[in-house]
């Protein structure tokens, strides 16, 4: 990214004061967007699979949906990680977000046609939606101290509960409202989406002024001048490796066990009778437990640190594994306790690896490496989504459960590797 000339950021570079009252700025436009962000991210879970099934009348591909759209997802965090680095976070979370709203108006015309082809292709452009949601929670650490990045992060997070959790309860509304406007049941949810990512995409793209990551990059550039000029070392490049690897795997590890039981646990519930009232409450309870712990799991994650919360997330995300693989998908609670307790797993293992992340980069280099890691975190999505379907058509759901808790609890001799590695 070149340095910038742009007056209304030097007056930020000049005073801290105004970098700290942008700091909370910017915390609130994030908020504002997320809460629109995680209504559409809610779609493709909830009905994803359902609708493949439909269309494909055979559960061996039902996890193809979630592979396909955590696979668009993969391609735009590459997208929008190089976008937000070279022209800031403001242009490539808007366009991230617009493309997932299209995307999802692309779902609804292929379920209303039947056509299977346009189907995959508009969930692979839907997937743009689900990776900026993501890379949305480091906008609010461009300009955030190091003691602040974890909250900064849970922050974004807690507001994607909102949306998220509403969406799938909304389910059965937006059937009905799809049914009087003539378009399958089934499409409710994307028709929620739609709206939902666009608006996120829109908020960024008006508010998002002026851009916090020009901002940190200018106020480092100004940083690194002072230092090279008493005889110091520019230290714009610096990368530590291993922290951005073992970032990198907890957060690939953590998300790829949350989708693969995720992905499945529709089917399993639908299959042992449940109606689409329960999927969406279950659903929602996950989603909750994704995001709601968030400002609590921040604030651990810069007070108790790092590592222990990256072992805290394997030892739930296992547990989580392990109930599943016991529950009869007629049991709601027990399924719901299990899912419960996947999604704070995962948020543990989320805010920690990002953290992780962040502490590992510079600003002259962040954006585009989360961007990559996220690309990592969504081909891993992709795989587990794909490979959960098969799993369950040629074993079980409590298989497919217990092959996750299994990899969570790796996260153990992980850390005991990091910190032995480090002395």
């Amino acid at each position: 990214m070149k340095k910038t000339q742009n007056p209304s950021i030097e007056r930020y570079v000049q005073s801290e004061e105004e970098q700290q009252k942008l700091y909370k700025r910017t915390l609130w436009v994030v908020v504002l967007s997320q809460t629109f962000g995680g209504a559409g991210l809610a779609a493709g879970i909830t009905v994803g699979a359902l609708i493949a099934r439909q269309m494909l009348g055979s559960e061996s591909f039902t996890g193809l949906p979630t592979a396909l759209f955590t696979l668009g997802s993969a391609l735009s965090a590459f997208l929008v990680g190089r976008f937000s680095q070279r022209f800031g976070r403001r242009y490539g979370l808007s366009f991230g977000f617009i493309t997932g709203g299209i995307g999802a108006l692309g779902v609804i015309a292929a379920t209303t046609m039947e056509n299977i082809l346009l189907l995959f292709l508009a969930l692979f452009i839907y997937g743009a939606g689900t990776s900026t949601n993501l890379q949305a929670r480091y906008a609010g650490t461009d300009l955030a101290k190091p003691k602040q990045r974890a909250t900064a992060i849970s922050m974004a997070m807690v507001a994607t509960t909102i949306g998220a959790v509403a969406g799938p309860n909304l389910v059965t509304p937006t059937g009905h409202l799809a049914e009087a406007i003539g378009l399958p049941t089934l499409t409710g949810p994307f028709l929620l989406a739609a709206v939902a990512y666009l608006m996120a995409g829109f908020i960024f793209f008006f508010l998002l002024k002026p851009d916090p990551l020009l901002v940190a990059v200018a106020i480092a550039e100004k940083q690194n001048e002072e230092q090279v000029s008493t005889g110091g070392v520019n230290q714009q490049s610096t990368v530590d490796r291993l922290g951005v690897g073992v970032g990198a795997i907890v957060l690939v590890m953590s998300h790829v066990v949350m989708v693969a039981i995720m992905t499945m646990t529709p089917i399993h519930m639908e299959r042992a009778g449940s109606g689409l009232s329960l999927i969406g409450l279950v659903i929602s309870m996950h989603v909750a437990a994704m995001y709601l712990p968030s400002l609590v799991t921040g604030i651990l994650v810069d007070k108790v640190g790092r590592s222990w919360m990256v072992v805290a997330s394997g030892v739930t995300l296992s547990f989580a594994g392990f109930i599943a693989a016991y529950s009869p998908g007629d049991r709601m609670w027990s399924v719901a306790l299990a899912l419960i307790l996947l999604g704070l797993g995962w948020n543990f293992g989320l805010i920690s690896g990002t953290a992780m992340i962040i502490d590992a980069t510079t600003i002259q280099n962040r954006a585009k490496i989360q961007g990559s890691v996220d690309v990592s975190v969504a081909l891993a999505g992709s795989a587990g989504g794909l490979l959960s379907g098969i799993i369950v058509a040629n074993s079980s759901y409590a298989f497919l459960s217990f092959i996750g808790a299994y990899m969570a609890i790796l996260f153990i001799p992980l850390m005991i590797w990091v910190r032995y590695r480090k002395k």
